[in-house]
């Protein structure tokens, strides 16, 4: 069983599991270290690669914010119809991770405050990164559920 498969397990296992609050750069580095095939960078600045996917986390424990991003693509390989889609998806499916653009680069990013963060939701968060990643071009995913459009909600009540 691959990792990130793993990770869907424990989350459909344990869904309503909450570890007390109070995330800090040691306890993240900690889940990281357990999830991941490879890693670099200290606390506070992690480059790790799970199922080949390249992952990255940062935190500011300062300012009480984190981040876990994956780039997905150069944006001038691109088309309108790619860039709409990511958008849509950022309203309907992609929940909790957005996708976004930086630096000429496409990412799945979930962006959130480090000390309100549990184990699960890290954990969750990691398995949604990589879902957005893995379905841009397709489905554009999280993974997790998602809301319906417009259309779909016209059908069922049909």
């Amino acid at each position: 069983m691959n990792k990130i498969t793993y990770i869907f397990l424990l989350l459909s296992i344990f869904p309503n599991i909450s570890n007390a609050q109070d995330m800090d750069n040691q306890k993240l580095n900690a889940i990281i270290y357990t999830l991941s095939d490879e890693i670099e960078g200290n606390e506070g600045n992690w480059q790790f690669i799970i199922d080949s996917t390249l992952f990255i986390c940062l935190t500011d424990e300062l300012h009480n914010r984190m981040r876990i991003i994956s780039p997905i693509v150069e944006i001038k390989n691109m088309t309108d119809d790619q860039i709409k889609s990511c958008m849509e998806a950022n309203f309907h499916s992609a929940l909790d991770v957005r996708y976004a653009i930086s630096e000429e680069v496409l990412w799945s990013a979930f962006i959130h405050p480090l000390t309100e963060l549990t184990k699960e939701q890290v954990i969750s968060a990691i398995a949604q990164v990589y879902s957005c990643a893995k379905t841009f071009g397709t489905s554009y995913s999280s993974g997790a559920l998602s809301f319906p459009r417009r259309e779909e909600r016209d059908a069922r009540k049909n």
